[in-house]
C-alpha cells in the first residue's frame, strides 16, 4: 500500500480510537452523576431482588417456627380480634411446655385491656419472651415526631423483652433491609436465644428465604394443644414467632395486614407477612447471611473496569460479534454479582457496569455505523457518476453483487465518438467558453441515455464515450440495451442539433453540426477496479473492448451512425433489423470479422438481394454497374450512403 494510504488509514485509526475513548471517558462521567439519583438506586435494589432470589434460597435449617394467625385460627377460636390477652397466656405456657427455647409475641400490648387478662399474661411471660413494641414517624408541617409504642411496664417487670418490631421500606414500597434498631425485635430474640453477634448487621441488605409460607408454619390454633395436634417434639429448643399470617399471601396491588413486598414479590406479585420478615431477620443475624453493600471505590473500580473491557471490545471494530460479546459480558456482570452475593455476601450492583459497557460499545456502534453510512454515501455519489440511480440503489442495498478487484464477464461494451470534432474545436480555439459549452451539452445527454439504460459509463476522452452493460451488475440484455442506447444517442444529437441551429440562426452564424459513429461489440471482457494503488477506475479491459473501439472507428467507412459486433447482432436479431456490411481484419486478428448495423425499415425482399450484393462482394464478383446499388438504395435508404462507399471502392479498383 502506497505511504500516504497508510498515512490516512493510520490517520482514521487514531480518529476512531480517540473517539472511543472520549466515548468512555464522557460514559464514565454520566454514570457518576446518575449514580447520585435515588431512580438509579430503586434500579440497583431491583437488580438485587432478582440476583438475591435468583436460586431460590431456602431457610437455614434449625431456624424459627411460625405459629400463624391465620383463618383458620380465626374461625376455630371464634372470637373478635384482638384475641384476649388470656389467650396468648395460655399459648405462651403451652409453647414453654413443649421445649420452645425462645418466644417471639409480634402482637403489640401497648395499651391496658381487661385487667384479669393483663395479669393473666404478665404471669405466663418470662426472660424467654419477646414482646413487639413499635416506633412510628410522625412528620407534620410544624415538626417531626417519634413516637414509640413498648409493651405494658408490667410485662416487662415480668421479665419480657421488649422488641422494636417495625421494618424499614425501601423507596418502591419493598422491605430490603435489616432494621437499625438496637433493640430490634429480631435482634432481641437472637440475644435471648444467645446466637446474637458482637454487633449487630444493621442497615446491611437482607438475604430473602422464599415467598410467603417458606417457614415452617402451624395454625395458632395447633399450637394450643401441640400434644395433640402436632408431631412430638415439634417446638423443641426452637425459637418460636407468633403472628399474623394469613395462608393465602395477599396480593401486592390489594396491600394487607402486617404484610409487606419483598424480593420475592418480583416472582410472585404477593407480600410476607410482618412474622415471617422478622423470621427471616433473625436468620441473617444467626447465621451472617446478610449482604453489605459495596463501597464507592469498589463501584467505582467495577464501572471502570466494564468501560475498558467494552472500549477492548470495540477497539478495532464493531459487527454481529460485539452483540454476542455484549450479551456474554452482561450475563458476566449478574453472574459476578451473585457469585459475590453468596461467597462474600457483598452486593455489587451490576447496573453501573452493564449500564457503562452498554453505553461504550453500542455509542461505538452507533459512530461506526454513521460512518460507515457516510462511506457509502460517498461510494454512492462516486458510483451515480458512472451508472444509473437504479443501479446504484441495488448496489447500496447489496454490496455483494460488486465484485472489487478483477473478474471475467460478458460485456456489451460501447464506444461513441463524434464526427468531425476535432474541426469544430478548432473553428472556437478562440473561445474556449463555448467550446467548453458544447462538450458539455453534448455528453449531458448522452451520459442521460447510457445510464437511463443501466449502463455503466467506462470515462470520457474528449468528446467520445466509453461505457459497458453487464457489469458491475448482471443485466441479461445487456447487448439489447447497449444498441437501444446507440439509437436513443442518435435521437438526441438529433434533437441537439435541432437547437444549435435555432441558435446559430438568431446570431446569424452557420450552425455546428454534430455527426455521431457508435460501435458496439460484445465478449468476454476483464472488469473491475483498476489502476494504481493512489487512483483507480471501475473499468474493462480485453480483445472484446479493443474490437468495439474498432468498431466505432470503422463505420463512418461504411456510411453509417452504428456498427456491430458479431455477437452483438446475434443478441439482438430478433428485436432489431440486422444488417451485415462487410468482413474486416481487426489488429492483432487474423481472423475476418462480420460487422453489421441497424436499419429501422427495409423489406425482405430487399434484405434478401442485400445477402445477394454481399456475397458478390465476397467472391469478388461483384461490379460498380451492377444496378443491385440503385435499386437497394431505393429501398432501404438508410444504406443509401454505404451503397455508394462500396460503388466508389469498386470504381477506384478499376472493377467496372
Amino acid at each position: 500500500m502506497h505511504v500516504r494510504d497508510k498515512l490516512r488509514q493510520t490517520g482514521q485509526i487514531r480518529s476512531r480510537h480517540l473517539r472511543l475513548l472520549v466515548l468512555s471517558l464522557t460514559t464514565l462521567i454520566v454514570i457518576s452523576l446518575l449514580s447520585r439519583l435515588p431512580a438509579w438506586s430503586l434500579l440497583e435494589l431491583r437488580s438485587f431482588d432478582y440476583l438475591s432470589t435468583i436460586d431460590d434460597p431456602r431457610p437455614p435449617p434449625g431456624g424459627p417456627v411460625i405459629v400463624a394467625i391465620d383463618e383458620p385460627s380465626l374461625a376455630d377460636i371464634n372470637a373478635q380480634w384482638p384475641w384476649p390477652r388470656s389467650l396468648h397466656a395460655e399459648l405462651v405456657s403451652q409453647l414453654r411446655a413443649a421445649g420452645a427455647r425462645v418466644i417471639g409475641l409480634d402482637i403489640i400490648m401497648a395499651e391496658p385491656s381487661n385487667p384479669d387478662n393483663d395479669a393473666e399474661i404478665a404471669q405466663a411471660v418470662g426472660p424467654d419472651v419477646v414482646l413487639a413494641g413499635d416506633e412510628t414517624l410522625i412528620e407534620t408541617p410544624q415538626a417531626s415526631q417519634l413516637i414509640r409504642a413498648t409493651p405494658l411496664p408490667q410485662l416487662t417487670e415480668a421479665g419480657a423483652v421488649t422488641g422494636i418490631a417495625s421494618v424499614e421500606l425501601s423507596g418502591d414500597g419493598t422491605f430490603r433491609r435489616i432494621p437499625g434498631y438496637e433493640d430490634g425485635f429480631a435482634a432481641m430474640l437472637a440475644k435471648v436465644a444467645g446466637v446474637a453477634p458482637e454487633t449487630l448487621p444493621a442497615d446491611r441488605l437482607i438475604q430473602s428465604f422464599g415467598p410467603a409460607r417458606s417457614y415452617p408454619t402451624v395454625s395458632y390454633y395447633q399450637a394450643l394443644d401441640p400434644k395433640n395436634l402436632l408431631p412430638p417434639d415439634y417446638f423443641k429448643d426452637r425459637v418460636v414467632l407468633v403472628g399474623l399470617s394469613l395462608q393465602n399471601a395477599p396480593a401486592i396491588d390489594k396491600g394487607g395486614v402486617d404484610a409487606f413486598a419483598t424480593p420475592y414479590t418480583v416472582h410472585t406479585g404477593k407480600l410476607v407477612s410482618g412474622v415471617e420478615i422478622q423470621a427471616t431477620i433473625y436468620d441473617n443475624i444467626r447465621s451472617g447471611l446478610s449482604i453489605a453493600e459495596a463501597r464507592l471505590p469498589t463501584v467505582a473500580a467495577c464501572i471502570l473496569i466494564s468501560v475498558l473491557l467494552a472500549a477492548a471490545t470495540v477497539w478495532r471494530s464493531t459487527g454481529w460479534l460485539t452483540i454476542v460479546t455484549t450479551a456474554a459480558a452482561l450475563l458476566a456482570f449478574a453472574a459476578v454479582s451473585a457469585a459475590g452475593m453468596r461467597l462474600a455476601h457483598i452486593f455489587v450492583s451490576p447496573l453501573g457496569p452493564t449500564v457503562a459497557y452498554i453505553s461504550v460499545v453500542f455509542g461505538q456502534a452507533a459512530f461506526d455505523f454513521a460512518e460507515e453510512r457516510r462511506n457509502k454515501r460517498q461510494i454512492t455519489r462516486a458510483f451515480a457518476q458512472y451508472i444509473s440511480p437504479d443501479l446504484v440503489k441495488r448496489l447500496s442495498s447489496d454490496p455483494s453483487q460488486l465484485k472489487l478487484g478483477g473478474e471475467r464477464r460478458t460485456l456489451s461494451v460501447l464506444f461513441s465518438d463524434v464526427r468531425g470534432f476535432t474541426t469544430i474545436a478548432e473553428t472556437l480555439k478562440d473561445d474556449p467558453e463555448q467550446l467548453t459549452g458544447l462538450i458539455n451539452r453534448l455528453l449531458t445527454p448522452l451520459s442521460d441515455v447510457v445510464m437511463d439504460h443501466g449502463g455503466t459509463i467506462d470515462k470520457y476522452m474528449g468528446d467520445c464515450i466509453m461505457a459497458f452493460w453487464n457489469a458491475p451488475l448482471d443485466d441479461p440484455d445487456h447487448a439489447l440495451h447497449a444498441v437501444k442506447a446507440s439509437l436513443a444517442m442518435q435521437a438526441a444529437i438529433s434533437s441537439l442539433n435541432r437547437e444549435l441551429e435555432r441558435e446559430a440562426a438568431m446570431r446569424g452564424v452557420r450552425p455546428h453540426v454534430l455527426k455521431m459513429g457508435v460501435g458496439i461489440n460484445t465478449g468476454e471482457c476483464i472488469v473491475g477496479n483498476m489502476g494504481s494503488t493512489r487512483r483507480f477506475d471501475y473499468s474493462c479491459l480485453g480483445d472484446s473492448v479493443n474490437l468495439a473501439s474498432r468498431l466505432e472507428g470503422a463505420s463512418k467507412n461504411y456510411g453509417v451512425a452504428l456498427l456491430l459486433g458479431e455477437e452483438t447482432a446475434r443478441l439482438v436479431t430478433e428485436t432489431y433489423i440486422v444488417v451485415e456490411l462487410d468482413r474486416i481484419i481487426v489488429k492483432g486478428r487474423t481472423v475476418p470479422s462480420p460487422v453489421f448495423t441497424v436499419v429501422h425499415k427495409a423489406e425482405a425482399e430487399a434484405l434478401a438481394a442485400h445477402r445477394v450484393l454481399l456475397e458478390a462482394k465476397y467472391a469478388g464478383t461483384l461490379a460498380s454497374s451492377d444496378p443491385a446499388f440503385d435499386r437497394l438504395a431505393a429501398d432501404i435508404p438508410e444504406l443509401a450512403g454505404y451503397y455508394a462507399i462500396v460503388r466508389e471502392a469498386l470504381v477506384e479498383s478499376g472493377e467496372e
